[in-house]
């Protein structure tokens, strides 16, 4: 979990994207009541960097989201599509982006029938 996450190789789970948005809320919004509270305008430039690196960490994992559902990445950016990355399940076995992630169908148990077990 949480490899190559500014790359958008490969696959990754409803657990992983989830996880990606709740990190990103958690560092915006820590940052943002830091600010607040502290009135330093320190946090105010750590809050926007942290948006503008969150913006790209997110549509990062946005796209290896939509690889595992079996679409192209520029998918996450149609309206509401987000729900069905969020919900959907990922497809079974290997795709053109990668094998699934959670390992189900990523092999046929029929090429395993005469080979000798050692």
């Amino acid at each position: 979990m949480f490899k190559n996450v500014f790359s958008t190789d490969g696959r990754i789970r409803r657990t992983e994207f989830a996880l990606s948005y709740l990190i990103y809320f958690g560092v915006l919004f820590f940052t943002v009541i830091l600010g607040g509270v502290t009135k330093f305008a320190l946090f105010y430039i750590l809050a926007v960097i942290a948006w503008f690196a969150g913006l790209i960490f997110r549509v990062m994992q946005g796209a290896k989201r939509c690889h595992d559902l079996g679409n192209s990445g520029w998918f996450q950016f149609i309206p509401f599509y987000f729900f069905i990355m969020v919900f959907a399940d990922g497809e079974r076995g290997t795709n053109k982006y990668g094998h699934n992630p959670k390992g189900i169908g990523n092999y046929n148990t029929i090429d395993e029938i005469g080979k000798k077990e050692f």
